[in-house]
């Protein structure tokens, strides 16, 4: 049996610490973690720890926060610093999981095993920072995880394992995240086994069926009436829980919380409340209509919109506006 890596570990959201949970349950070495720098959140806009960090503190591991990994860059002395936190940690491979910040070549090239990438996504198609968003808003059937050795492209580097699973009809984006954050950690298991024994072989992504996911945009969570239901209503899911679609008409903004395709022929033009009632608000879009079943106002808590109707004064034949605010 081959002896386990010293495996460093660079990610920050709660997709990244779950993978980490799991490399420290199965016994691994995780000599440095690597997690971006606290961030201000909440009201009080307070400085708070990622996911990985508060796994990292909790079991007393080695942990560098690096604004840059760039030697040249506005932050070259956090760079640095990290850099000799690596090589003192001298790891068999580096795992990488949503960390957020680019590995520049000193990175890739320090590990002796080089970098490895969890990735969620059936590599080629949704490379980039949102992959389970895109997935979903697409009307993808399948997604799952790549484990890619990294190179100095953006996820464009061979995979060593792909694991897929089958999208739900109601699967927004906080549920494909745990789903694929729990898949991701399992995935990763053997590569990392396959690495230690010297046999892993990664294959060449095809140049066929590539996709970009690029970061959401708030301009993105705005619906476009015009747009077909179907389309809304998977946007809806794919900004779940957050950044939440929002909608607004001439004097009421909202998020939408939840949503479902109604009518398939609603001859009304594109924004015009078609219904109030126990199902929510109906919408006429560019193609069919929408129920907006779960809303939230500002300052407010996300309520089934029947409810949020006994204070909301929102009409039958009322207007949603299509677009961003001024």
């Amino acid at each position: 049996m081959p002896e386990r890596l010293r495996v460093a570990f660079a990610g920050t959201p709660e997709f990244a610490a779950v993978a980490l949970r799991e490399l420290l349950a199965r016994g691994f070495d995780v000599p440095l973690v690597l997690s971006q720098p606290d961030r201000p959140a909440g009201r009080g806009m307070r400085l708070l720890p990622s996911a990985v960090k508060q796994v990292a503190l909790q079991h007393g591991l080695a942990l560098a926060q690096p604004r840059s990994l760039r030697l040249d860059g506005r932050w070259a002395d956090d760079a640095a610093a990290a850099r000799d936190a690596l090589r003192a940690a001298a790891p068999d491979v580096l795992v990488v999981a949503a960390y957020g910040l680019l590995l520049p070549g000193w990175v890739l090239e320090l590990p002796r095993l080089g970098c490895v990438n969890i990735h969620a996504s059936l590599l080629p198609r949704w490379r980039g920072a949102a992959p389970i968003q895109r997935a979903i808003a697409a009307g993808d059937a399948q997604s799952g995880v790549s484990i890619m050795r990294m190179d100095a492209g953006l996820d464009t580097g061979p995979v060593y394992r792909m694991q897929e699973i089958d999208l739900a009809v109601d699967e927004t984006a906080a549920t494909l995240h745990d789903r694929l954050a729990a898949l991701g950690a399992e995935t990763l298991l053997p590569v990392l086994d396959d690495l230690a024994a010297g046999v892993a072989e990664p294959t060449a992504q095809p140049n066929e069926g590539i996709c970009y996911a690029a970061k959401i945009d708030k301009r993105e969570t705005w619906l476009d009436w015009n747009e077909p239901a179907l389309q809304l209503e998977r946007r809806v899911r794919a900004l779940l829980p957050q950044p939440a679609a929002h909608a607004r008409t001439a004097a009421l903004q909202f998020k939408v919380h939840g949503a479902r395709v109604g009518r398939a022929g609603a001859a009304a033009d594109p924004g015009t409340v078609l219904a109030l009632g126990a199902d929510g608000v109906e919408v006429a879009c560019g193609d069919g209509s929408l129920w907006l079943t779960r809303l939230q106002r500002p300052g407010g808590r996300p309520l089934a919109a029947a409810e949020l109707l006994r204070s909301t004064p929102l009409e039958v034949g009322e207007r949603f506006v299509s677009g961003v605010p001024d």
